[in-house]
């Protein structure tokens, strides 16, 4: 903590303004948590450590929802920790996010009519500082808006010097260990970007494609494949059938004359192949497809490549030159003119792999790429889980995981690009590959040149959790701070990051995993489930919602959705209902202040408290005990909602209304009623602080004069239970809301006051006759009271005279017409769900209807039978 944070607060004020406005409040609360230092970490410190990592947003855009939501759950992690005394660093920091950022300056040049060609290597990654130094702080102010309590004298980039030395030791460590090599492999090729891409920068949709059969070889040795890209039959250097397949027994091992070429090519058995799919047999072009190149491996092919990095072919012949789609059309054309072509299906909906970036189709393509061998590092990373050193919650995800790490193919970790990690690797004029770590010289002299790729920005991320604790330098904040207590993140990234950064963790640390805990969660999507997307008109930015309902209202809105490992819907509605709840939290408090509510001394003695203030201190431990077992489970989808409804349900409409009559009669049980009602607002903006940060801060510190609500200490169980009443006052709601409901179904306004006797001795409700009346507008009877309506509830009696409030014979009219049209509806019903010929021919949705009008129409008759009874004579 910094100097400031020993300075004395403001003096504290018992006034709040008449509304709660965020805009005026959230800025200036932020800076000031920064100013004091609330946020920063101390690895000198002796408090146990709480440590968590953002998941490193691209430096290239700004946060959307799907941030937003992820960074409230890590920050009221965060806070709760920090509240309950532990030296808490939420790391913050960017990736440079290697092909999306390149592509962005790619683009400000291609304005300028340049490509980075036109500058060099140096000049362009040069533009590429310049234009992060001008357009990395957006996402830091998101960040602020949101409320993101990091630690931001200790953020990182993942092309920082630091840690791109952490990237350089672990290559060098991996490529001594022999867990890097180099080798000719098929990889995601991207023909736009000019550039190998992971797995998880392809996206695959649903295109209209075509599928064409054709007839290789003439005659009896003739044998008909099909295949959706006709174009790679150039480079086929064999056809597969299935070994047991008894149609192509007889041409195994023979060779069968390839179309449009000079070549023959064997026909051989392979078990990859299904003889179901199809003809039972498939074309092999090892150089342009992942599966085609295994059975290439395993049957010695030659692997033929037909296109260059552009996706234009270069086999000689009529096609050379041809982009690959012109070829394809090509082909076919050229098959069909010497009756190869067997079947020709149009349109042919297939998935078809897109860069993520750009939307070109993606290439299989045969290239000499870097290569992490990922099994020792993968085995380690699963017995982790297994052995319980890591947790991953929810449960059932674990399976997911070990799907992906016990069959995880060795990594591609090469890119064609100029902004990134450049691999630390030389060639001498003579054939010398050498390697070279952080503290080395490179090898220099005539001849010698580096690599010429970059690394794939999962390589510098998966360092994140330690080389942002200063690895591969022992520091104190790595021996404080490592491992990490809990990732939070995604289920869609576990198979790319997360995988990551468990291998290199392990590797690197000695076999202490990078956390204890992977806490995962769902996808952000709009209110009726459908994913978020420019493209279909629904995407929110999170910004426009902070700035109309404050950054509290979306922070709740988000953790009110958030089940663990479960997607989120969210809708404006939702966060204006939230906003709400903000302005209920405000005003609640503005009510306790005017009425004398306090924190000072300790509470009195339970025998000095009346059953409202018992019942409610009672209700309040239950939460925090609540509350806590929520937060160990990750569950902020409930812990949200227990503080919603305990806060709205029974604090505000309640506890709150409840206290009115002891505030106006005065006297020790007004005293006693301020105390706990000080203590009960005391405790419940603490538990609620994690989540919304700001108004939380406003009203504590306004109510309590505290320094600060992010460093007060967090509710403890006080262990304090009182079931008698918790009884008592769930006996009086139960009257309350019977007769409120009574009220409602007569026509009677809210405010309207009604005479009424109440039958009370006897039971528990007797001490609670005033506020029974107050909160019902029951006035006493009167010398001309007539009960004209008698409610008996919970052992006590309500009578009520409604002569002079409405008109008996009227509303006696109108309910008998409501009972004919539900008893009508009833009827209608019945007959419906009794003919036999109907249920059999009806849809079951349409069943379902009719029997949930039966079920409607019931609930009403029953309704409208007992408003009946209870009316006094016309």
């Amino acid at each position: 903590m910094t100097e400031n944070a020993s300075q004395q607060p403001p003096a504290p004020t018992t006034e709040l303004p008449t509304q709660y406005a965020p805009a005026d409040v959230e800025g200036p609360l932020y800076e000031r948590w920064v100013e004091r230092g609330y946020f920063e970490a101390d690895a000198k410190s002796d408090k146990p450590p709480y440590t968590v990592v953002i998941p490193p947003p691209n430096v290239t855009g700004s946060l959307h929802l799907g941030h937003a939501f992820e960074h409230t759950l890590i920050d009221a992690l965060t806070r709760r920790k920090r509240m309950q005394g532990h030296e808490t660093l939420w790391q913050p920091g960017m990736d440079h996010a290697g092909i999306a950022t390149q592509n962005v300056v790619e683009r400000e040049l291609a304005k300028e009519g340049k490509s980075r060609h036109d500058l060099g290597r140096e000049a362009f990654v040069e533009r590429v500082w310049q234009w992060k130094a001008e357009s990395g702080g957006q996402i830091s102010g998101q960040m602020r808006r949101l409320g993101d309590g990091v630690a931001w004298s200790r953020e990182r980039f993942t092309m920082d010097e630091g840690l791109s030395q952490a990237v350089q030791t672990i290559f060098k460590r991996l490529y001594d260990d022999e867990l890097i090599y180099r080798a000719e492999r098929i990889i995601n090729w991207c023909p736009r970007c000019l550039t190998a891409i992971s797995d998880i920068e392809v996206e695959y949709q649903d295109d209209d494609g075509e599928l064409v059969s054709m007839r290789y070889g003439d005659g009896e040795n003739s044998i008909v494949v099909a295949t959706t890209r006709a174009e790679t039959m150039l480079g086929d250097t064999a056809v597969a059938v299935h070994p047991d397949d008894e149609r192509y027994r007889h041409l195994v091992g023979t060779l069968v004359k390839l179309p449009l070429t000079d070549r023959s090519i064997p026909v051989v058995a392979d078990e990859h192949v299904d003889p179901e799919f199809g003809t039972g047999a498939v074309k092999v072009t090892p150089a342009h497809d992942p599966n085609d190149f295994e059975i290439g491996q395993r049957h010695d092919l030659p692997s033929l490549t037909i296109m260059d990095e552009h996706a234009v072919i270069t086999a000689h012949g009529p096609f050379q030159g041809l982009d690959r789609l012109e070829a394809r059309s090509a082909i076919v054309a050229a098959l069909r003119a010497e009756g190869r072509i067997v079947a020709e299906k149009r349109p042919y909906v297939h998935s078809v792999g897109h860069c993520s970036r750009c939307k070109t189709t993606i290439e299989p393509r045969l290239s000499m790429q870097w290569w992490v061998k990922v099994g020792p590092l993968a085995k380690a990373a699963g017995d982790a889980v297994r052995d319980g050193r890591v947790t991953i919650h929810p449960q059932e995800m674990e399976k997911r995981y070990f799907d992906w790490v016990d069959n995880l193919h060795d990594w591609c970790i090469s890119r064609q690009l100029w902004w990134g990690h450049r691999i630390p690797v030389w060639y001498g004029p003579d054939g010398e590959v050498v390697c070279v770590g952080p503290d080395e010289q490179p090898p220099s002299g005539e001849g010698w040149r580096q690599d010429t790729d970059v690394l794939d920005t999962w390589f510098s991320s998966g360092l994140w959790p330690f080389s942002t604790l200063g690895w591969p330098e022992r520091t104190e904040s790595l021996a404080k701070f490592y491992p990490n207590s809990v990732l939070v993140t995604g289920y869609d990234i576990l198979f790319f990051w997360v995988a990551r950064m468990m291998m290199f963790g392990l590797y690197a640390m000695d076999g202490t995993p990078p956390f204890h805990t992977i806490a995962l969660h769902g996808m952000v999507r709009d209110q009726f489930g459908k994913k978020m997307s420019k493209s279909f008109g629904n995407a929110v930015n999170p910004l426009d919602w902070m700035d109309k309902y404050g950054s509290d209202a979306l922070r709740f809105t988000l953790a009110r959705g958030a089940n663990p490992g479960v997607d989120v819907p969210i809708g404006e509605d939702w966060v204006q209902g939230s906003r709400n709840f903000a302005n209920k939290l405000w005003n609640a408090t503005r009510f306790a202040l005017m009425n004398g509510a306090t924190v000072e001394g300790p509470l009195p003695e339970p025998a000095a408290m009346s059953s409202t203030d018992r019942w409610i201190l009672s209700r309040l431990n239950s939460v925090v005990a609540e509350v806590d077992a929520y937060y160990d489970d990750y569950q902020f989808a409930k812990l949200s909602d227990a503080l919603f409804h305990f806060a709205w349900d029974e604090v505000f409409d309640w506890y709150v209304e409840l206290s009115k009559t002891v505030f106006q009669a005065g006297g020790e049980p007004a005293k006693v009623s301020q105390r706990v009602l000080g203590e009960v607002l005391d405790v419940t903006l603490k538990l609620l602080h994690p989540v919304v940060p700001f108004v939380t801060e406003t009203l504590w510190t306004t109510l309590t004069g505290g320094e600060s609500i992010v460093i007060a200490d967090w509710p403890a169980d006080s262990g304090f239970r009182d079931a008698q009443a918790e009884r008592e006052i769930s006996t009086l709601q139960s009257v309350i809301t019977e007769v409120r409901r009574f009220r409602a179904d007569q026509g009677l306004q809210p405010g309207q006051r009604v005479p009424a006797r109440l039958a009370l001795d006897g039971t528990s409700l007797a001490p609670h006759e005033t506020a029974i009346r107050q909160l019902l507008r029951l006035q006493p009877e009167g010398d001309s009271f007539t009960a004209t309506a008698t409610l008996p509830v919970a052992g006590a009696e309500v009578a009520l005279d409604l002569s002079g409030t409405i008109d008996v014979a009227a509303e006696r009219k109108r309910l008998a017409k409501d009972l004919a049209a539900a008893e009508k509806e009833k009827a209608q019903a019945t007959a419906k769900l009794g003919n036999e010929a109907f249920l059999a021919k009806a849809p079951d949705q349409v069943v379902d209807k009719i029997r949930t009008r039966l079920a409607k129409a019931e609930e009403d008759i029953a309704r409208i039978q007992s408003q009946l009874e209870k009316l006094p004579p016309a």
